[in-house]
Order: structure tokens, then sequence, then C-alpha cells
């Protein structure tokens, strides 16, 4: 059980995602083993909506808890599912001896019309929390957001629907990534003061080409501090350096929120263990 990890040091836990092609599957296994070499205290793995994708969901987070015997936690949404596709889902992952879900809204499906978004049978991840609390015992984390959800109207409406979260059985949050660690300390502090008194592990996005800032950060909506802009205008021409740059700002991220006694450190990996294996050596040597 994941949450039991939290009474030793911050655990370390990876993000991971399904291939989009059939044919990867072996590649994304040689991936995990990679990871699973440096001993973390779980393995996420994304959620992709769609029967096959989620199928690939299951069959990683499988892999991990199975064959690696590392704690798997599968993400699942509800923004396009309904409550019978989530509990065909749920049963599959039991039939693999997964018990452990990231419950998430998720993103709006291109494709989806208002009617069907409006119509749907999960407004929220806290109802979809609620009805997996109320028909399996499955143990369930959730996401929050330390600059708060770009659709929220305000950080205070953000932190109500996390107690909601939490009073519906969440055992524990993963935030959205981050760049500054000042947002998430006051996050922590606004949290605690409206009750949330789970664990929070914070979510760290190494940033090593300058792609990344044009794409997954931006679609995150977490703002990128000068001390980061200045490092990518300054290696911009020079990939290597950026590498370099981006898994020590990683790095030194990471010391910073240990000093700070968080309660874990969730590198989202984009499926490269290298860079994983470089921050993680170096956390552990300090």
């Amino acid at each position: 059980m994941i949450q039991s990890y939290f009474k030793k040091e911050p655990t370390l836990s990876f993000e991971v995602f399904p291939p989009k092609k059939d044919g990867e599957l072996e590649q994304a296994f040689s991936i995990l083993d990679e990871l699973g070499k440096l001993n973390p205290d779980f393995i996420s793995v994304t959620y992709g909506a769609g029967g096959s994708k989620s199928k690939k969901t299951v069959e990683l987070a499988s892999y991990i808890q199975n064959t690696l015997k590392i704690q798997a936690l599968a993400h699942l949404t509800c923004v396009g599912n309904t409550a019978a596709q989530v509990e065909s889902v749920i049963n599959e992952l039991k039939e693999h001896n997964v018990d452990h879900v990231l419950a998430l809204r998720g993103d709006r499906p291109k494709d989806m019309t208002d009617e069907q978004f409006n119509s749907r049978e999960f407004l929220h991840a806290s109802d979809m929390i609620h009805y997996l609390k109320e028909r399996s015992d499955f143990h369930i984390a959730g996401a929050c957001y330390p600059e708060k959800h770009f659709e929220s109207f305000s950080m205070e409406s953000d932190l109500n629907h996390l107690k909601l979260k939490q009073d519906a059985g969440t055992e524990f949050f993963i935030t959205q990534l981050f760049f500054d660690n000042d947002y998430f300390y006051a996050f922590r502090e606004k949290a605690a003061k409206k009750g949330i008194n789970i664990p929070i592990c914070t979510g760290i996005m190494p940033i090593t080409t300058a792609k990344q800032i044009g794409t997954t950060v931006s679609l995150s909506g977490s703002s990128v501090p000068k001390a980061m802009a200045d490092m990518i205008a300054k290696y911009s021409e020079s990939p290597e350096e950026l590498y370099k740059a981006g898994i020590d700002y990683a790095i030194r991220q990471i010391m910073d929120l240990k000093e700070n006694d968080v309660d874990g450190i969730h590198i989202y990996t984009m499926n490269k263990p290298q860079i994983a294996k470089e921050i993680v050596t170096a956390i552990r040597k300090i």
C-alpha cells in the first residue's frame, strides 16, 4: 500500500506513458526495467482514452506490479468514460493484481460535443472517487495544482474541490508539475488551513529541451520562473548544454523540496530513463 511509504523518507516515484503503437510495448517494458533499477516506491502509468490505449495502461501497470514487483499506480480518467467503462477498467486492473489508481477528470477529448461533455456521468474526479470507494477496495490517489487548475475560478475554489477529493476517500495527492518551489510551499500552507492533511507528492519535470516549454509546459498551465527562462535563453543554441542545465535545475529543485520536508518526489520521466537515472543518482549522493 503506497500510503504506508510516506512514513519513511520522502517517497520517490516516476510517471511513464503507454506507447502509441502496438509494436512498441517491448520498448516500454525496457524503459520500465531501467527505471526499476532505481528502486522507486511506485511507478504511475498515464491513461490513454479509448479501448486499446487503456489496455496498454493495464499492460504496463501489470508489468510494474507483477514482473518488477514495484507498486503500480494506474491513471484512470472519467471525462470520456461511463460508469460501466470505469467499472470494466477497474475489473481488468484487479485481475492483474493492481489495486492503486490515480483518479482524474482528464482533458476533454477534441471530438466530444458540448452536449456530451455537459451530460457525462462523472462531472468531477471526486464523483468518480465516490463511485470507486462504494464499489471497490482500491487505493486512490488524486491530482492537485499548486498554481490552481487552469479551469478554476480561484485558488479558493480549487482547494474546495481538493477537500472534496480527500473527503471522498483519496489517500494522497500528486501535484501538477511546477518549477518554482515557492508556489508549492504557499499551496501547501493554504491546503493545510483547509483541513487537507493527506500526503502530497511533488511533481517534477526536468526541462532538457526548448521544445518542452512550447508543448508540455504550456499545456500544463505552469508558470516559467525567470531563472528557467534565462537558462533556456542562454543555452537555446546548444542542446547538450541545455540538457545538462535542465538536469541541474531539477536536481536543485528537488533538493530544496527535500530540505523543506515534502512527502514525496514524483518525476515526470517522459519515458527517458537516463534522465531519471542522472537525477536520482545525484540526489542520493548529496
